[in-house]
């Protein structure tokens, strides 16, 4: 994608908002996709958009994945932001009875860009891949994201923050250990080929799950172990996860992973993101993120990409 002019960083990455009416995919209807105009990665299809007179483009569904809720630290309202790169797209709203769906997506058409479907692939049924998410916390994310971006029907790590609030969602403020968040990853995947199950596997396999708010010389709340269920399913695979692995006595001591309620994801800064594969000759990379990753490539061979 080509670098964002000055207008487009004040809305994606400063959160601001255009003016209603004035944005060129507020009345769009051609057949295609709309992507993230800062990443690229594709957030809605032409079939989720409809007309909802409020001056700004509006969709009552996205792909799976794809978008980001975060509660505004007023508590009044949810915004929305790219899953892969955090990018601000606007807010949601629920409940208006606009649409079958009763969800409206009210989106900065500055936010995105449009791609068009040629005419034999519009004839095609539209189809998308059934994706999930997983978002879990076994200290520092560095070495979390390397090791899922690892795996085979992975298709996204994003780094971030979960447990605390929006106004702190920071890494100096996180590093403090007073936000009340934990440096998180998370994975969305396809789980036709890996399931959450095998993701917990190799979760509990890269960490250590006994030891409380801590992973060897990182200490603190925000290196806690935690799993934050995004479904009543996932709540129920962990737990009985967590209750045979206790029982097998595998960790010689008791499983202290928190497992709760998904309530949010604030991804990281943009230099967080492949830290792993950018600075793989810094000593904490290689002391630390190559070993255990490296233990994971062996137990887990065949999962690997």
């Amino acid at each position: 994608m080509k670098p964002l002019n000055e207008f487009e960083r004040y809305v994606i990455e400063e959160k601001g908002t255009e003016r209603p009416f004035s944005g060129e995919l507020y009345q769009h209807n051609a057949k295609g996709r709309y992507l993230c105009r800062k990443c690229g990665a594709p957030l809605y299809l032409s079939e989720h958009k409809f007309n909802a007179h409020c001056g700004w483009p509006a969709f009552d569904d996205e792909i799976f994945g794809a978008v980001t809720r975060i509660p505004d630290a007023d508590g009044r309202r949810t915004e929305i932001v790219c899953s892969q790169c955090g990018g601000h797209l606007g807010h949601v709203f629920e409940g208006e009875g606009l649409t079958p769906k009763n969800l409206r997506h009210c989106v900065n058409s500055v936010s995105m860009v449009f791609e068009a479907i040629d005419d034999a692939e519009a004839q095609q049924p539209a189809t998308e891949k059934c994706l999930e998410t997983a978002t879990l916390g076994g200290g520092c994310f560095w070495c979390s994201e390397a090791v899922f971006l690892s795996l085979a029907g992975v298709t996204q790590v994003t780094s971030g923050y979960a447990g605390g609030a929006a106004k702190d969602a920071n890494y100096k403020a996180v590093c403090s250990g007073a936000t009340g968040h934990a440096e998180v990853v998370q994975i969305v995947f396809d789980p036709t080929v890996i399931s959450y199950a095998e993701l917990l596997e190799v979760f509990f396999s890269s960490h250590d799950p006994t030891t409380l708010n801590r992973q060897g010389n990182d200490v603190g709340p925000q290196y806690r172990s935690v799993i934050f269920a995004h479904s009543d399913k996932q709540i129920e695979t962990a737990s009985s996860m967590i209750k045979a692995l206790d029982e097998e006595g595998l960790f010689g001591a008791p499983i202290v992973t928190e497992l709760t309620a998904f309530d949010g994801f604030y991804p990281a800064e943009d230099y967080h993101n492949d830290y792993f594969a950018l600075h793989g000759e810094q000593p904490y990379c290689a002391l630390v993120i190559k070993p255990k990753l490296d233990k994971v490539r062996e137990r887990f061979s065949a999962k690997l990409k």
